[in-house]
């Protein structure tokens, strides 16, 4: 059978089973179309958070930076796990007890002001809008390869099906359809890891042979020896080492794990269950299957990284189609690029430490997909990857839609603009919002700010840890702060790092004009300080939160039953 009629297959079915979740699932109120009715069981939560939450930026483009960039795509890999972390502990728990359905709903009343509701929902859409581009960027780069298409008509292939199962079925229908894509993207994303760790080093379990020796020389070596040598070899930094400033290596994961704990389409997953308590379970699960994927993550990066260099590197190009018959699939779409520059029609693959000109071209975001490829992998194992790396920006996309369309209806609609208008026009508007806020997504999909998704994707995360960490944390842990304070930071911090980032990365801005080395990926982490300082010092000189707001953030700190069993 074709590899492309299994790719057909496999997508065929996962999207019917989509699309049949998301029809039989369908919300039928506010409370379904928002939370999911709260009804959700913590181990389906969990799966639905850690789908909604491994995006294309995890799924495609964190292994493929991890194969091209060697530690320094560890940056991706430390920090959102590093941010999933303090989300579970520090976020969640109090904000559930809070008992509000959306981030900008627990700013509004908590710093007892519209004004400041109104930032905290502007502030989710840069957030969101920033971060569904990458997804529709990764959906675009997919279907290309996939059917063969511009990246352009992926792009609005993509958006078409995320439009239809997130504006219909609301939270209640992602959450179920998450948990179907979660299971893809599990058995996509770990089944070709094995079956290249076996080619490879001859182990079954990835993790072991990414740790343990290379087997297809004359000599068994270590793997990641091997892998050093032969970057040496071409010219490149060693896979084990970083190029990136340590102060810009920081502050990227810094901003990556403090954005992640401000991310609202993340935060309003655990709206869905039934409890505080269910909560805490549900993250438990949540971090247990964001591990299958990250633990994995590595392996496949590294394992590309041989793969590509063993592969093409000194192949001649005019008979490239008979060894390596995958290439001319990824030069179609130009993910892979070569270009001939001594004349000699050998494929010469260099780093910027070597003397001779590198001639290939590869996009990172293509690493994963081609990966199998490279390693003769069977081709139902390609076609499932396939399915997986779709289920992946799909899942995410749509949790970012219901976030956007939400804070647009409920947040602003409902509780600024007309509070008397009924759950059946909230609806409707926040499935115009969706419509409109998909609209504007596509375009930057198709012309993104930058090509790597997860770079794209970190600019969302540098504005979540300016804006919504800050605010959250001082929201929950500083009874005193007040709305002038709160407003001021938010607006500070998201300021300061929107700015820098469109200045250096819409306006080409010159490289050497970053604040103390720190690129757009990372400054996040300084609007975050930013935030911080602002807050506190205009709160210092303004009136603190009237006494009842204190005692209901105090409130939140006490577990559910302490005061019965004190009265007892």
């Amino acid at each position: 059978m074709e590899q492309s009629t299994l790719n057909f297959i496999f997508i065929g079915i996962s999207f019917a089973v989509y699309i049949a979740i998301a029809i039989r699932s369908r919300a039928g109120s506010t409370q379904e179309f928002y939370v999911a009715g709260g009804e959700v069981s913590p181990i389906a939560n969990g799966m639905a958070t850690a789908a909604d939450w491994m995006s294309a930026a995890t799924f495609i483009s964190m292994a493929g930076g991890l194969a091209i960039s060697g530690y320094d795509g560890s940056r991706f890999l430390m920090g959102w796990t590093g941010g999933f972390v303090l989300l579970t502990i520090l976020m969640v728990p109090y904000l559930r007890k809070f008992g509000k359905a959306t981030v900008p709903d627990f700013v509004g009343d908590r710093f007892y002001s519209n004004l400041a509701r109104g930032v905290a929902v502007v502030c989710a859409i840069f957030i969101c809008m920033t971060y569904i581009m990458g997804q529709m960027r990764g959906v675009g780069v997919v279907f290309s390869q996939l059917f063969d298409i511009s990246t352009t008509w992926g792009v609005l292939i993509g958006a078409a099906i995320v439009f239809f199962y997130a504006g219909l079925g609301g939270m209640k229908g992602i959450t179920y359809t998450q948990v179907a894509q979660y299971c893809v993207m599990a058995f996509a994303y770990t089944i070709p890891a094995v079956f290249i760790s076996i080619a490879l080093t001859n182990n079954f379990i990835p993790q072991l042979g990414f740790i343990g020796d290379i087997t297809t020389g004359d000599t068994a070596i270590p793997f990641l020896e091997k892998l050093n040598e032969i970057n040496d070899q071409l010219g490149f930094a060693h896979y084990t080492s970083g190029s990136l400033p340590l102060i810009d290596m920081f502050c990227i994961t810094a901003a990556l794990m403090c954005g992640t704990a401000g991310l609202p389409h993340v935060i309003v997953r655990f709206f869905t269950v039934k409890s505080v308590r269910a909560v805490r379970t549900s993250a438990c699960w949540t971090l247990g299957f964001i591990a299958v994927i990250y633990l994995t993550a590595p392996t496949i990066g590294a394992f590309a990284r041989v793969n590509l260099i063993t592969e093409l590197d000194g192949l001649e190009y005019a008979t490239a189609s008979d060894e390596a018959k995958w290439l001319s699939q990824f030069e179609h779409t130009e993910q892979m690029v070569f270009d001939d520059k001594n004349g000699d029609g050998l494929i010469q693959y260099r780093g910027p430490n070597s003397d001779t000109p590198n001639e290939l071209t590869v996009q990172k975001d293509i690493m994963v997909m081609a990966n199998p490829h490279m390693a003769g992998a069977p081709k139902w194992v390609i076609a499932l990857l396939m399915a997986g790396c779709i289920a992946a920006a799909l899942s995410t996309a749509a949790g970012l839609l219901l976030v956007l369309s939400t804070s647009i209806s409920h947040d602003l609609m409902k509780n600024i603009v007309n509070p008397d208008i009924s759950d059946k026009q909230e609806v409707l508007y926040a499935r115009l919002a969706a419509g409109i806020s998909l609209a504007v997504a596509t375009y930057f999909g198709i012309n993104p700010p930058s090509d790597f998704i997860a770079e794209t994707v970190a600019f969302a995360f540098g504005l979540a840890a300016s804006s919504f960490f800050p605010t959250l944390l001082i929201g929950i842990f500083s009874k005193r702060m007040g709305r002038a304070g709160a407003i001021s930071g938010m607006l500070c911090g998201i300021g300061f790092t929107l700015g820098y980032i469109i200045y250096f990365q819409f306006l080409d801005g010159p490289k050497e004009n970053y604040l103390f080395g720190i690129s757009p990926a990372g400054i996040g982490t300084i609007g975050m300080l930013i935030n911080f300082a602002v807050a506190f010092i205009v709160n210092a000189f303004t009136p603190d939160a009237p006494e009842h707001v204190q005692q209901m953030v105090e409130d939140i700190h006490i577990p559910s039953g302490a005061g019965d069993a004190v009265s007892h």
